[in-house]
């Protein structure tokens, strides 16, 4: 078993690495294309932007690779930044085209109400749209309503209802906070960063690729 960790040239990877290998030693950071077409399940961390992002993956070449792996059905998680570039278009600093792996766009939070804040930081609750909808998914021992930790100003949209994994509501705004196709994953927050609940889903990803 190898589980890479997209390395694209932007933060937050050595944390995604530490959280990781509280479940197994096979997991590198890597940014060659060949090793990323070897591995057997891809993690895409990130936080920036989502220009920088795409930029780092187009510069490094590793656009290709990450839809070769996706294409024979391997795992992938995408986390915050990693998330959004999974999506079609991203509208932070101009409209900017994303891997398009999964239909949709990344938009800013719309005004909010209650006098909450951008970005939105903090704990908050994630749900399932429907009541089995994390029924065999990496979500599948998390209980609905539970916290996980975001840090974030832009949004996940899906263009289709069916990519929604969960919702979360912050200011009067509901947006999706983890999307899915397939064995492709995306999480707006934090895993790494959200207690034992976020490891959870760390471990059952990598279970996918151990089973």
């Amino acid at each position: 078993m190898k589980i890479c960790i997209l390395d694209y040239g932007v933060g937050n990877l050595f944390s995604v690495e530490k959280a990781c290998r509280q479940f197994t030693n096979d997991v590198f950071v890597q940014e060659d294309s060949v090793d990323i077409e070897a591995c057997d399940a891809l993690i895409l961390p990130g936080v920036g932007s989502f220009k920088a992002g795409m930029d780092g993956l187009k510069i490094r070449g590793l656009t290709e690779a990450v839809h070769k792996h996706v294409n024979v059905d391997k795992p992938l998680l995408g986390i915050c930044l990693g998330a959004q570039l999974l999506l079609s278009k991203g509208e932070e600093f101009g409209e900017h085209e994303g891997l398009n792996i999964i239909p949709g766009k990344v938009t800013h939070f719309p005004t909010l109400v209650g006098g909450c804040k951008i970005p939105h930081i903090g704990w908050n609750a994630i749900d399932p749209p429907q009541s089995d909808t994390w029924k065999n998914t990496i979500f599948d021992t998390m209980q609905p309503g539970v916290e996980m930790y975001f840090v974030h100003s832009y949004i996940l949209h899906p263009q289709n209802s069916e990519n929604v994994l969960a919702h979360t509501q912050y200011g009067g705004c509901t947006f999706a906070s983890a999307i899915r196709k397939g064995n492709v994953y995306g999480c707006q927050f934090h895993p790494e960063k959200s207690a034992t609940d976020g490891l959870q889903i760390i471990e059952q990803f990598l279970n996918m690729v151990s089973t």
